[in-house]
C-alpha cells in the first residue's frame, strides 16, 4: 500500500451568477461545457458543468442575489479567477471573437512556450484562456466525443 494523501485533486471551481439559466446557456454555448445537474442548495440554485477533458474539474455556477463579478487583484491589476486550457489557442481566440465575446490581447510568453488571453463571462467574471507546451495531454470523455461526432 502506498502513501495516503489528504487530498487527491482540486474538485470544483465556484463561479457566482445572478441568473443561473442564463449562465448555464452562456457556458454551454460559448465554452463547450455540459450541464450535468442543477439543484437547489441553501436557498438558491447550483449548476454542475463538466468539460470534455477526461480528468477536468467541475465548474459550479452558484446563483446569488449579490451582483459582484469576481477577479483577483494581482499587483494592482485584474487577474482571472479561472484558467481554461486550449489545445489550439489561436482557434479559441478567433472562435470567441466570432461569437461576439470581447477578448483581450493574445500574449505570448518566452520564445512561444505559452500563450494566453483574458475574457469575461456573461456576469463579468474574469477568465483566462491559455496554452503552453507543458499542458497535460489527456483523453476526452466518451459522451462528449459522441456529441461532437453528431455535430459533424
Amino acid at each position: 500500500m502506498g502513501k495516503e494523501f489528504a487530498f487527491s485533486r482540486i474538485g470544483y471551481v465556484y463561479v457566482p451568477t445572478t441568473n443561473i439559466d442564463e449562465s448555464i446557456k452562456w457556458y454551454t454555448e460559448n465554452l463547450e461545457f455540459k450541464l450535468m445537474d442543477k439543484f437547489q442548495d441553501r436557498g438558491s440554485f447550483l449548476a454542475v458543468l463538466h468539460h470534455p477533458h477526461k480528468n477536468s474539474i467541475a465548474l459550479l455556477l452558484i446563483e446569488t442575489v449579490n451582483k459582484q463579478s469576481l477577479e483577483i487583484i494581482r499587483n494592482g491589476e485584474p487577474f482571472p479567477i479561472m484558467e481554461l486550457d486550449c489545445p489550439n489557442i489561436d482557434y479559441t481566440y478567433n472562435l470567441l471573437k466570432t461569437k461576439g465575446i470581447e477578448v483581450g490581447d493574445l500574449y505570448t510568453l518566452g520564445d512561444g512556450e505559452a500563450k494566453y488571453f483574458y475574457f469575461r463571462d456573461n456576469e463579468g467574471n474574469l477568465l483566462e484562456a491559455a496554452w503552453s507546451k507543458w499542458d497535460v495531454v489527456d483523453e476526452y470523455k466518451e459522451d462528449f466525443l459522441k456529441e461532437k461526432n453528431k455535430e459533424n
